[in-house]
């Protein structure tokens, strides 16, 4: 969008995956700064991670439409750019973006393009108290959106905070460590410290309430609608997973990737889905249809700091175990480093929790909308069993079965849960399916 006097508007575009809105996290630019075509200006966080967003025109910005922790939706503003001074005879402007926004598209660059010199900065005035991190104006020198998370959920001022990282730089656990608040005083009555005496002294403390917004609203709301609409039923069974431990023990040669138990569970589940389909399905309430999915899309649920993510392994099906394991690995370190992308975040089939890691034994989990199932697996533990009529100790765990009762019914899932029992308990059957 173009104003009369020369300036575009750039809208929150169209980030995909139906997502309508964003939160700010973090401006990579501030007005006065110059941009050029591509160049990421702004880090938001949408329902399922967080992105930077490249804008399609240079220029100058000369205003920017939210403030960090503020909800923008799809369409509005985020910023205004400005014209450049006049470029040399040389120069030739950049007026294209190689990057496709929806709504924004893209066109052919042109021949050469030569970035410019940007103009002086306007430095922003604040009005804040002075601060460990400078005289109460300019940048706050924190890189990462989680501490700046961590500081507005407990009300903290990042420019009182002294930063322990390299240059001052600001880091989670400055953040997070405990401090007492330096009082201010003014003269005003109410900034005298109160007496043991005085009613200030009793008062209760007030609840903490915490935005829901961001990734913890995308999952109330994805949880509360499965509760909502699906009838489901879970059921589990022990197993003695023993000889799988001992597998995954064979496994582990010095020279080679290491196997997780998470992959060999997978695998399990994999080899059961193909046995019986119709829980890798979906229920298409419009044309009252349930969808049996030709892939499987092997999402696994995993536990960060910015709450419970689901990343996806593609074509879970085609891939052997070394592939599964490596695959798992990479989204697990992209899940705890909060850069997993939207599409590693969706189109899962079916999902695989364990639970077990959190040190319990069972669970009746809320499938993962709009799937037909999700297997959970406990802690493994050395527990009495019987084996051939003798009392032993083996490594025990429980897996449960939670399913959409519209989709199959209860002889189906107990039939795959036992299948997926006997794979554990002898895993030689997994050589059938590999």
């Amino acid at each position: 969008m173009t104003t009369t006097t020369g300036t575009r508007e750039f809208a929150l575009p169209d980030l995909g995956e139906g997502l309508t809105e964003a939160e700010i996290v973090r401006w990579l630019v501030a007005e006065g700064d110059s941009v050029s075509v591509d160049q990421p200006v702004v880090e938001v966080e949408t329902a399922k991670a967080v992105v930077e967003v490249p804008c399609p025109y240079e220029g100058v910005v000369t205003r920017l439409w939210g403030r960090e922790g503020e909800s923008l939706d799809v369409g509005r503003p985020l910023l205004s750019i400005g014209a450049r001074p006049a470029p040399t005879a040389d120069a030739a402007p950049a007026d294209h973006s190689g990057n496709v926004l929806v709504g924004y598209g893209t066109s052919a660059p042109t021949a050469r393009r030569r970035r410019l010199a940007a103009p002086a900065r306007v430095p922003a005035t604040v009005d804040a108290p002075a601060g460990l991190n400078g005289a109460g104006a300019g940048p706050v020198p924190v890189i990462s959106p989680l501490v700046r998370r961590l500081a507005r959920e407990r009300g903290l001022d990042l420019r009182t905070v002294r930063g322990s990282g390299p240059g001052g730089l600001v880091l989670r656990r400055d953040v997070e460590a405990p401090r007492e608040p330096s009082p201010v005083h003014t003269g005003r009555a109410e900034d005298v410290p109160a007496s043991p005496s005085s009613p200030q002294a009793h008062r209760v403390p007030e609840a903490v309430r915490v935005p829901l917004r961001g990734a913890r609203r995308t999952i109330a709301d994805k949880l509360a609608r499965s509760r909502r609409e699906i009838p489901d039923a879970t059921t589990w069974v022990d197993v003695d997973a023993t000889r799988l431990l001992d597998v995954k023990r064979h496994l582990a040669a010095p020279d080679e990737e290491r196997i997780s138990l998470l992959a060999l569970l997978a695998r399990v589940c994999v080899a059961a889905l193909a046995r019986y389909p119709e829980l890798n399905a979906t229920l298409d309430t419009d044309r009252q249809e349930i969808v049996r999915l030709p892939s499987v899309h092997l999402g696994f649920a995993a536990q960060t700091e910015r709450g419970l993510v689901v990343p996806v392994i593609r074509d879970a099906d085609r891939r052997k175990l070394p592939e599964l394991s490596a695959e798992i690995a990479r989204l697990t370190a992209r899940a705890r480093e909060g850069t997993l992308t939207p599409a590693e975040l969706s189109g899962g089939t079916f999902t695989l929790n364990n639970y077990g890691v959190f040190g319990v034994d069972g669970s009746t989990p809320i499938i993962n909308h709009p799937e037909a199932a999700m297997l959970g697996v406990g802690r493994v533990l050395p527990r009495p069993w019987v084996v051939d009529g003798e009392l032993t100790v083996r490594s025990l765990c429980q897996l449960s079965l939670t399913f959409d009762h519209r989709v199959c019914d209860g002889g189906a899932a107990g039939g795959f849960l036992r299948h997926v029992a006997d794979l554990v308990e002898q895993p030689v059957g997994l050589l059938r399916v590999l």
